[in-house]
């Protein structure tokens, strides 16, 4: 796997939408708290397009995402949001490029596809928080800070003290390349040439306003299509915006503790990633390593 080059004062930045439309004023704050790091930030041509539900037509986007991708300059790729549109991406864009000029892309939720294909591509990236995220949070933000802190080419260390959700993590330590994002996203793409599954690599799972039961059907998916036979750990993110289904066997959680029961990796729950404050950033691709314990969750990317 590629590691792009760790961030340096004045090194090019590029904001993009490469999925759903956004605001203005979110892009231009994001911006701004960019070019504090000393990054000198540009905001594609099409970034700010509103076409329907997208943010232009998939030429515009192509268009944007293709340029940045191409250009040696380009040292940070910063998509605006997710959304949905990622997809309509991936089959035309050419790689060839950034593997020769490696640079960072940044984004989740949506842009677990681009992820993912970048993976494919043998190229790492960072699975972090976007525009929004930025604009509201600011630089003190705990996740912007990390998010920071690995461009810079600082080693993480996230230590979780674990929740009310301590019963259903399966204690243990895991090793491996670590893959995955937004569940539905991900299942979208399973089966593809986009979404290799590393062996012994750890999975990571969030998503949001997905009810139960199509939760318990995309953990299916996954277990039917044998990735839960290739992983070495399960890192459970965030899954908010939704109700539980008293119609079901059990709570989400519960469901998908229940499904992967008979594997002997480590899982834990309700880690800090997702569409929520605390999103903290993960290196897509990168190797990684998990202990789950009694009183505490380790995750660190050296």
């Amino acid at each position: 796997m590629i590691q792009p080059p760790k961030l340096q004062i004045g090194d090019k930045a590029v904001i993009l939408s490469p999925a759903g439309k956004i605001d203005s004023g979110l892009v231009e704050k994001a911006a701004e708290l960019l070019g504090e790091w000393g990054l000198g930030v540009e905001i594609s041509e099409n970034a700010l397009c509103r076409t329907g539900r997208f943010s232009g037509f998939v030429e515009q986007r192509l268009s944007d995402l293709q340029q940045a991708m191409d250009d040696p300059d380009v040292k940070l790729i910063f998509c605006s949001r997710g959304g949905y549109g990622t997809v309509h991406l991936l089959d035309k864009l050419d790689f060839t490029a950034i593997k020769q000029h490696p640079k960072w892309v940044i984004g989740y939720s949506d842009i677990t596809v681009l992820h993912a294909a970048l993976q494919s591509n043998g190229i790492m990236s960072v699975h972090g928080p976007m525009a929004k995220h930025f604009a509201d949070e600011g630089a003190d933000d705990i996740a912007v800070r990390f998010t920071k802190a690995i461009l810079a080419g600082e080693r993480i260390v996230y230590e979780i003290p674990v929740t009310s959700y301590a019963h259903l993590n399966r204690k243990g330590k895991a090793s491996g390349r670590l893959f995955g994002g937004n569940l539905s996203v991900f299942c979208g793409i399973l089966g593809s040439k986009f979404a290799k599954i590393p062996k012994n690599g750890i999975l990571f799972i969030e998503d949001i306003g997905e009810e139960p039961y199509k939760v318990d059907r995309y953990i299916n998916q996954l277990k039917l299509a044998g990735v839960f036979e290739r992983i070495s750990g399960l890192i459970v993110g965030q899954f908010n915006d939704y109700t539980e289904d008293n119609e079901m066997y059990s709570a989400l959680f519960e469901s998908i503790a229940s499904s992967v029961a008979e594997y002997g990796f480590p899982v834990c729950f309700d880690f800090p990633v997702g569409h929520v404050k605390h999103n903290f950033p993960l290196v897509m691709g990168k190797t990684g390593k998990l202990a789950v314990k009694e009183n505490q969750i380790i995750f660190k990317q050296s």
